[in-house]
């Protein structure tokens, strides 16, 4: 324990990077087709998929910024997470039969059977806008955590975040992405529970006193039906993250990527599972290391220096209460959760821009392997624009709250398209369009003119979108869905 980064660390960390180097050193070269690349060919095992999934999508803005949030606020987000569960077979039987009917590459190519391509170049931009941003926010997470902990200037932090997770996502494709996010998986839950387990036992009174502390000061949240839009609560938790994960999980290209590169929709639905069971017991974790943290530094006034809070209180309680060694081991946990983050969404938006726009785009069909050198490079030119966000990222306040300003301006439009053209047969895209105005516009101002709770924009970009969206689009001029497009219920 101490206050520095010991050599220890040091060489735990940097044999993980090297590590997760390695494995994508093992992959390079083995892509012959833009199958292969994209999709690792489609014959991943579904557990690795299904763990790739989760540490894909929990990236350090949850690793980290979860437990800040419970530390600061309280645990209402668990009764979000409690949805994944619920929204598991929605996307089984709702959107990944589409998915294999279509046997598609990325999710927008569903979007061009229904509506045609020119609105999927429009909800593929919307894409790659916003998970330029978000991968941002996702390389600033772990590159703060490394700045408090090992005492380095947070720009050197966060280059050395950027060039490794673009390096070994350009060397081997998918394949390399999934087997790297499997064992990024691993080290992000040991370091959790580590961490949980390390609190139990430096809280005086431990399990049974931290729960009585967050009880009784309101850092955990009894179940309610309090609906308030300027705070967490319980059941607005609920509400919210059903539209997150309907579009994180069925809608995104990161996770539809992964799901597709299994061999058929059993495997899929065995991921989403596993990935749903995941999202409870980790964020459950995650909360409860918040409460902890809470609890602990609550009995010991001025143990936080000046500076230290919200997002850099459990890298602070790391590398003050863990062993050498151990603390390094935690601290590359959050370098595992960003850097699964960071590897699947420059993949992802590589494919989106492969496979949406330029073979729709051009002209002539080109060779199978200058679309994966084309991949390649596109890697690296990725990562570079997401380490450039990662700076302007830097200059937002929470982790958490950033995440879901960049995010809701474009997923509540993109979740929107998806729910229209599979449950209303008969609809004008046009009406979409102007959903998507209606709703960036609106939800911008929300976000810098109210006082309305963050995790609210999401489900309120959506539902502005959608509702112009079915409005206009019902009254427009429409033309019917394609056989196998839609679902045939009564009212589509």
């Amino acid at each position: 324990m101490g206050d520095g980064f010991s050599i220890l660390n040091y060489c735990v960390l940097f044999a993980y990077l090297a590590g997760m180097v390695g494995i994508g050193a093992l992959f390079a070269g083995r892509q012959k087709t833009t199958e292969e690349f994209f999709l690792a060919g489609r014959r991943m095992p579904w557990l690795i998929v299904g763990m790739s999934m989760f540490a894909s999508l929990t990236s350090a803005s949850t690793y980290i910024g979860v437990p800040a949030f419970a530390y600061s606020h309280n645990t209402a987000i668990f009764y979000g997470v409690l949805i994944s569960p619920v929204v598991a077979p929605v996307l089984i039987l709702l959107f990944y039969p589409f998915y294999r009917r279509l046997n598609v590459t990325t999710s927008y190519e569903y979007i061009e059977a229904r509506f045609g391509r020119e609105t999927r170049l429009m909800v593929s931009g919307l894409f790659v806008l916003s998970r330029i941003a978000w991968l941002g926010v996702v390389i600033y997470g772990p590159a703060l955590a490394l700045s408090v902990a090992a005492d380095i200037p947070l720009t050197t932090a966060i280059l050395l975040m950027g060039v490794l997770a673009t390096a070994y996502a350009a060397l081997g494709g998918l394949a390399a992405v999934l087997w790297t996010d499997a064992v990024q998986f691993v080290i992000l839950v040991g370091g959790a529970v580590w961490v949980a387990a390390a609190l139990a036992g430096d809280v005086g009174g431990g399990l049974a006193e931290i729960v009585r502390v967050g009880l009784a000061d309101g850092h955990i949240t009894r179940p309610s039906m309090r609906l308030s839009l300027f705070e967490m609560t319980a059941v607005g938790a609920t509400l919210s993250w059903f539209f997150v994960f309907l579009h994180d999980y069925g809608a995104d290209q990161v996770t539809v990527q992964r799901l597709m590169a299994t061999p058929d929709l059993r495997s899929s639905a065995r991921a989403v599972v596993f990935n749903a069971v995941s999202d409870v017991v980790i964020n459950g974790l995650l909360l409860f290391i918040g409460v902890a943290l809470y609890v602990f530094y609550r009995g010991r006034p001025g143990a936080l220096p000046e500076g230290i809070n919200g997002d850099r209180i459990m890298p602070f309680y790391i590398m003050q209460n863990l062993p050498d060694g151990v603390s390094g081991l935690i601290i590359t946990a959050v370098f595992a959760a960003a850097m699964s983050s960071m590897d699947s969404g420059v993949n992802s938006v590589a494919t989106v821009i492969v496979k949406d726009f330029v073979q729709p785009l051009r002209g002539r069909a080109a060779a199978e392997s200058a679309d994966v050198a084309l991949a390649r490079v596109l890697t690296l030119l990725l990562g570079a624009a997401a380490t450039g966000a990662a700076f302007y990222a830097a200059r937002i306040g929470s982790i958490i709250e950033a995440w879901s300003s960049f995010m809701s301006l474009f997923a509540g439009p993109i979740l929107a398209v998806f729910l229209l053209g599979m449950l209303w047969r008969n609809i004008n895209i046009l009406g979409w369009v102007m959903g998507c105005f209606v709703s960036v516009a609106g939800t911008f101002y929300i976000q810098t003119q109210t006082q309305v709770i963050w995790f609210y924009y999401l489900p309120i970009s959506f539902g502005l979108c959608f509702a112009v969206g079915l409005a206009a689009g019902k009254i427009l001029p429409s033309r019917p869905a394609a056989e196998g497009t839609t679902v045939q219920w009564p009212w589509g």
